[in-house]
């Protein structure tokens, strides 16, 4: 089976002119992402997840490697990538109907199209009733869920969020996730997630990849054998608890390394 993507010994150095170096960032990064598949990334501060995840959006140009979207090789950005930021970015002066839709229209959808697929996303993240309002009338919550509508109205094949909770208040941070877990269940998204929060990537995911720190690479791939729907609750259990020892212990490895 063709992964949906894959990154194919990803390489990413950059230029250093004071010091007539080179920073190597990404070294042999290797990772399958299957069709339907939810995959975590986590890893040491500075391990370039971020950088990993723009590679792959195609915003930044690999120095050695190459990614491959549906065995086609990416080159640049292209609708069948979204991604999700950190920051909502919405624009202020549009309505969150007037935000969703706003792909659609450079795309050429026409204004009726585009409005009957942005309320139906609308919907699907749970803000029918808030259409009209603006921004600055929405919670930090409720922004971010008009962000991840205005990624999916394009029907992307790819997810790419970049912590896309991080600047939430916990509570919000848990609501969102039991939220992206069931907007996930009806889209079946293909998601590669990035986040430095290892009960976050262990809930969300099917599968958690753990960096090595800097130049990173994937150091272990991690399944996450814990049945869907997941409440909450189960970051209480045990075998929760397990998984999260495993994936520190791994990433402890590196940042006591990089102190020592």
């Amino acid at each position: 089976m063709t992964p949906k993507l894959e990154a194919q010994d990803i390489r990413l150095a950059y230029a250093q002119p004071r010091t007539g170096t080179q920073l190597v960032a990404l070294d042999g990064v290797n990772l399958q992402v299957m069709d339907g598949e939810f995959v975590a990334i986590v890893g040491p501060s500075g391990c370039g997840k971020t950088t990993f995840l723009s590679v792959v959006d195609g915003l930044i140009a690999a120095t050695g490697g190459r990614v491959l979207v549906d065995g086609e090789v990416v080159t640049r950005p292209g609708p069948d990538r979204a991604v999700v930021f950190q920051d909502a970015s919405l624009l202020p002066w549009r309505t969150v109907l007037g935000n969703v839709r706003y792909g659609l229209e450079c795309l050429g959808v026409r204004t009726r199209d585009a409005d009957a697929r942005a309320e139906k996303l609308i919907a699907l993240v749970g803000l029918s009733g808030f259409e009209h309002q603006y921004p600055h009338e929405l919670s930090g919550g409720m922004q971010q869920r008009v962000n991840l509508a205005r990624a999916l109205v394009v029907d992307p094949k790819i997810l790419l969020m970049d912590e896309p909770f991080a600047s939430l208040d916990a509570q919000t941070r848990e609501l969102m996730q039991q939220e992206l877990t069931r907007i996930w269940e009806e889209a079946r998204k293909t998601v590669l997630f990035i986040t430095h929060q290892i009960d976050e990537a262990i809930y969300l995911a099917d599968r958690v990849v753990v960096f090595s720190g800097r130049p990173g690479k994937v150091k272990d791939s991690i399944a996450v054998d814990i049945e869907r729907p997941r409440p909450i609750g189960v970051k209480r259990q045990t075998r929760f608890h397990a998984l999260e020892d495993r994936i520190w212990g791994l990433i402890d490895e590196d940042v006591r390394s990089a102190w020592a």
